[in-house]
């Protein structure tokens, strides 16, 4: 990868990872899915702003809307209520560990799908580096209780939901306008979302602690907003593969994020874990610069 590549990459990074910390916080008075109601409303209009300042012009047919709607509802609205409903039973850290499972499906899935993202012995030797890091995570935060395995497993839905979306953006918004390819979707997301809130958690509850809002806005703004448009800047300059492997970091952010601000011991898998995480991003695009 490029330079800039990598700018995007860690700082997509960062901020996907602290948003387990953040949905931890809003879900303690929010249900998951008006947390995530108001989550793509906020990253919605911030996206519209972005529009607005841009000055683009919105797609007109529904041939170049329904993509966007479908990744709406497959790459945001879906697998952010699995994560945050997952998190009624998980421990944050446990969901980024769990998150990081996504580019397992996705080499597998556009090793088929896609013509140029295909498996190469960097990658695959990255990713199970990168995987067995993150398997020495685990050993440390999920214990064999029954009574978070809902919980996970929602988290693994929502990563094969995540892989499948990666794939089909590459596929189906090469032509669309940048910011359209990623706040395109908040509208369908946002749609759904609210309709799905009235429906399941009337009566609405609206956030009274100031932690929730704060934990809203960062979680609509910049890890909906700003993610995304980070996040399909990748797809399609990297490849799916590699643009997925993003989520390799926030084992390494969620954890951090436990020892700075709740104390958290800093044990042998945290420091392993992380030496093999990082390993896995080098050697997975160790051949990325004589393929430019």
């Amino acid at each position: 990868m490029k330079t800039k590549h990598w700018i995007v990459f860690i700082s997509l990074g960062l901020i996907w990872s602290s948003s387990f910390l953040w949905v931890e916080l809003a879900i303690r008075e929010l249900g998951p899915i008006t947390l995530v109601a108001f989550r793509v409303l906020f990253g919605l209009l911030f996206g519209l702003v972005v529009i607005f300042i841009q000055g683009v012009k919105f797609p007109r047919t529904l041939k170049e809307w329904t993509p966007l709607l479908v990744l709406g509802l497959s790459n945001i609205a879906i697998p952010f209520f699995l994560i945050s409903w997952g998190q009624v039973s998980i421990e944050s850290g446990v969901a980024s560990i769990l998150d990081a499972t996504v580019p397992l499906f996705t080499i597998l899935a556009s090793h088929f799908l896609l013509d140029d993202d295909k498996m190469t012995t960097s990658k695959v030797l990255g990713l199970l580096v990168g995987f067995a890091g993150v398997i020495i995570l685990m050993i440390k935060d999920i214990g064999a209780g029954t009574s978070s395995l809902l919980g996970q497993i929602a988290v693994i839905v929502a990563c094969v939901f995540y892989a499948g979306s990666s794939i089909y953006a590459r596929k189906m918004t090469e032509d669309t306008p940048a910011i359209f390819r990623s706040m395109g979707p908040l509208v369908s997301a946002t749609i759904a979302m609210w309709i799905s809130a009235f429906l399941f958690e009337a009566p609405i509850k609206i956030p009274t602690l100031p932690i929730t809002w704060i934990a809203l806005i960062w979680l609509g703004i910049l890890g909906s907003g700003a993610a995304f448009i980070m996040l399909y800047y990748l797809i399609h300059e990297i490849g799916p593969t590699r643009a997925t492997m993003v989520t390799y970091l926030f084992p390494l952010g969620g954890v951090s994020l436990g020892v700075i601000f709740l104390d958290e011991k800093l044990t042998w898998q945290i420091v392993t874990g992380a030496v093999l995480i990082i390993s896995s991003l080098v050697i997975a695009n160790w051949k990325s610069k004589t393929n430019e």
